[in-house]
């Protein structure tokens, strides 16, 4: 099966189980999508989640984020990892914010990546899910599936998302990198899973990865 016609059938069956995927991280505009974006690396969507209530109610704005001490939003975000380096990093961002952007987040991804702790794939996170502008973050898990499914060679994460966006129509990035991430976390976990019983890498996976995964 080529590419495309294995894309294919892969959407259709994430259309099939995620119509209309939510966003995973609670968020109130995109000031607080970025901070919760930025918050999230290393760290799961549900400890973000179960943090950024008390964060907000201090803070959920980018000048009052500015304002904020360092000290303040590393104690308010200490429960998840990397926390001295995010909390730097948030500071800066609401600040840049306030200072060049007039106290909005930017709609253009290169603003964006140009902010303080905020790479590409944070920058198309909220370009997508706060803007709607198409875009294809590819996290571990899209990056582990799009292999996984011979979507992509796994070389890169550039790679896996360049391969993903030619593949897929632009019209269902948006919904389709949360579809994957969803069908990652439900059903196709990296280890203990028995490919053959997979809805999609039963048919998608190649019997090398099969019969390596099932060594495993």
């Amino acid at each position: 099966m080529r590419r495309a016609e294995r894309a294919q059938r892969v959407g259709e069956i994430l259309d099939e189980l995620y119509p209309d995927p939510p966003i995973p991280l609670r968020h109130d505009d995109p000031f607080t999508l970025l901070v919760a974006v930025m918050l999230s690396a290393q760290s799961t969507d549900k400890k973000v989640n179960e943090i950024t209530p008390a964060l907000f109610a201090k803070a959920s704005t980018p000048a009052a984020m500015a304002a904020l001490p360092v000290e303040t939003i590393q104690r308010l975000i200490k429960a998840i990892g990397l926390a001295p380096t995010k909390a730097k990093n948030i500071k800066a961002t609401a600040q840049r914010l306030v200072d060049e952007h007039g106290g909005e987040v930017p709609a253009e991804l290169e603003a964006l990546e140009a902010l303080p702790g905020v790479g590409h794939k944070t920058a198309s996170v909220v370009m997508s899910q706060a803007f709607g502008v198409p875009a294809f973050p590819v996290d571990t898990h899209i990056h582990r599936l799009a292999a996984r499914w011979q979507l992509s060679d796994g070389s890169s994460v550039t790679k896996t998302e360049a391969d993903l966006r030619r593949l897929f129509p632009e019209s269902t990035w948006n919904r389709r990198h949360l579809q994957i991430i969803y069908f990652g976390r439900e059903h196709c976990p990296a280890r203990g899973h028995d490919l053959s019983r997979c809805p999609i890498c039963s048919w998608a996976a190649s019997k090398k990865r099969m019969r390596e995964e099932a060594q495993r």
